[in-house]
């Protein structure tokens, strides 16, 4: 019997809602093995973050390293790089290792507002890292930035920035709709072949922290269990919900409270 193991490479989050902790429950919440390489230490809770101590490159490497030379690594998805020189080490692992499929969450913005990618890092990784990638999870406004265009402000544009992301060479994009307005949440998965539009009802909660990041890590775990990418997708958009759904049976914090990974276990 083979153990499907996905890695994540992001940032710690110390409040345990978003980031490494985030992913790893994700992870085992979805009968996954989960490793991990951590790029930045934050500081930081519900309400924001006070510190970011990135983890110098070499050693980011060597994290990397260690779990490819050992562990079968099924999927790999990113979040937090930290910065231009963590990418770099990163894209170079990728090439040396070359694992199955890689989901990159191009996180730049933490749920509080607070900057998580410096600007300068942004072009290195929509040129190193996403024309690597099976697919790239962005939000609205990293999709705009990643294009260096306006917010898409209709499904319509939505749609159309999906396909524009294709160029920058990934194999899939899940541009998600959040951000927006309306009843429904409205994912649209695009590839060279179709755009499919994944619907999802808007829920009312504060609980939000970590929604990205374990939306990718679930992607990131279907993929590892051997799931084509849609329906890896439509299992982690229907994971997410009901963890969204589920959030305010917890009472953590005096900001954005995190989801709710264990929602089918207590």
């Amino acid at each position: 019997m083979t153990t499907p193991v996905a890695l994540t490479i992001a940032g710690s989050d110390s409040s345990g809602g978003a980031g490494i902790q985030a992913d790893l429950k994700t992870f085992a919440a979805l009968s996954v093995y989960g490793a991990s390489a951590i790029t930045a230490l934050t500081a930081q809770n519900t309400r924001g973050v006070n510190a970011i101590h990135p983890v110098p490159p070499e050693f980011v490497t060597a994290q990397l390293e260690a779990v490819f030379d050992d562990l079968a690594v099924g999927a790999v998805k990113t979040g937090m790089l930290g910065g231009r020189p963590g990418i770099d080490a990163i894209a170079a692992a990728f090439r040396r290792w070359s694992p199955p499929f890689v989901v990159i969450d191009p996180v730049m913005v933490a749920t509080s507002g607070d900057r998580l990618l410096p600007a300068d890092a942004v072009d290195a990784l929509r040129t190193r890292l996403i024309p690597l990638a099976a697919i790239i999870t962005p939000n609205l406004p990293e999709a705009a930035v990643l294009l260096k265009e306006p917010l898409a402000a209709s499904d319509g544009a939505i749609e159309s920035q999906g396909r524009r992301l294709l160029s920058l060479g990934c194999s899939h994009v899940l541009i998600k709709g959040g951000h927006g307005h309306g009843s429904e949440s409205i994912d649209y998965l695009v590839s060279a072949k179709a755009t499919v539009p994944l619907a999802s009802p808007r829920l009312a909660t504060p609980n939000t922290h970590g929604t990205g990041c374990s939306l990718s890590a679930a992607i990131a775990a279907g993929l590892a269990k051997g799931e084509d990418m849609e329906t890896a997708v439509r299992n982690a958009k229907s994971f997410i919900t009901a963890a969204l759904a589920a959030a305010d049976r917890f009472a953590v914090g005096h900001g954005h409270g995190p989801v709710h990974h264990f929602h089918r276990y207590y």
